[in-house]
């Protein structure tokens, strides 16, 4: 392995899934390997502070970006960190704790992009995009469930927050080597989970797995239920791979042993359908499912994790 922690940047707006995806990335990679970082952690005021100077958490002024930056460079050279804990259902900020950098670490949070010396410290770099009808939908069950907020006021909140996230967590997507959409198929509602779809843009700026192989089967089958398509994101040509909620298990094991058969270490998570560790969804009667378009995003980011270590565990 690398002498260095590799470390993974997961942005997006509030509640576009980075802690669902990160949870399970982290379990791949086995926790206890993994040391995960949370940049709400580093709010340059409380919530009540922010109320009356009318400042909302996505605003870089609302943020110690500069103690973020420092923090990346520490734990990317496997030093310790004092990192600031933000308790996000009192408002307020919980003593600060000691941190050692795993083998891994994953950065989430809203502004993890929003520096050059940032960017620069992640070894693989993810933005979650979901349609904004569908954040909306997880925000408001989030915020109301876990932390005290009524439904008037998540939807108050998202209102006030607008302008703050198109003018400084969207233009961050154009930093990413990974763009991850979530959405209804079919024309399905955004209160489905399960049936979820992901569009996942391959940005040329990491190697990619070869997925040649999606496009010769889709030319021998009418079920088309994992596609690889060229497109261009930004201007630019990229690799787009969506993966239905409807997918087999057998459509879904071709593109695990892609990657499997590139990183050894995946061979113990390539059986989706057997392995519970990933692509976790929690349902409206609180069971836990499991959905194949998560679970590939999750493996799929793996796999660059550890193609960046250059590791057979």
């Amino acid at each position: 392995m690398t002498s260095r922690p590799i470390v993974l940047g997961i942005v997006g707006d509030s509640a576009a899934g980075k802690t669902t995806l990160t949870k399970g990335i982290a379990q791949v990679l086995g926790e206890e390997n993994v040391t995960i970082i949370c940049t709400d952690d580093y709010h340059r005021y409380d919530r009540h502070q922010r109320a009356e100077m009318g400042i909302s958490a996505l605003h870089p002024d609302c943020n110690y970006l500069d103690i973020i930056q420092q923090h990346l460079g520490l734990l990317r050279s496997g030093q310790p960190i004092l990192k600031p804990i933000y308790n996000h259902s009192s408002g307020l900020f919980d003593p600060p704790e000691y941190i050692k950098p795993g083998k891994f670490v994953i950065v989430e949070g809203l502004l993890g992009y929003s520096t050059r010396g940032m960017r620069d410290s992640y070894d693989v770099r993810a933005y979650l995009a979901p349609p904004e009808a569908l954040r909306k939908n997880w925000k408001v069950k989030r915020d109301t469930r876990k932390r005290g907020y009524t439904e008037e006021q998540v939807l108050e909140q998202l209102r006030n927050r607008e302008s703050d996230s198109e003018a400084y967590i969207r233009p961050q997507r154009q930093w990413a080597d990974l763009i991850v959409s979530f959405y209804p198929g079919n024309g399905g509602a955004v209160q489905d989970d399960l049936l979820l779809n992901v569009r996942l843009v391959l940005r040329p700026t990491i190697p990619h797995p070869d997925l040649s192989s999606i496009l010769n089967s889709q030319s021998n089958s009418h079920d088309t239920a994992i596609r690889l398509e060229l497109d261009r994101d930004m201007g630019k040509p990229v690799d787009v791979l969506e993966i239905d909620g409807h997918a087999t298990a057998e459509q879904v094991r071709e593109v695990e042993r892609m990657l499997c058969n590139e990183v050894p270490y995946l061979n113990q998570f390539c059986n989706i359908e057997g392995e519970q560790n990933i692509g976790k969804v929690v349902g409206t009667t609180g069971e836990t499912l499991q959905s194949y378009p998560l679970a590939l995003t999750q493996l799929l980011i793996t796999y660059h994790m550890l193609k960046a270590a250059n590791v057979q565990l």
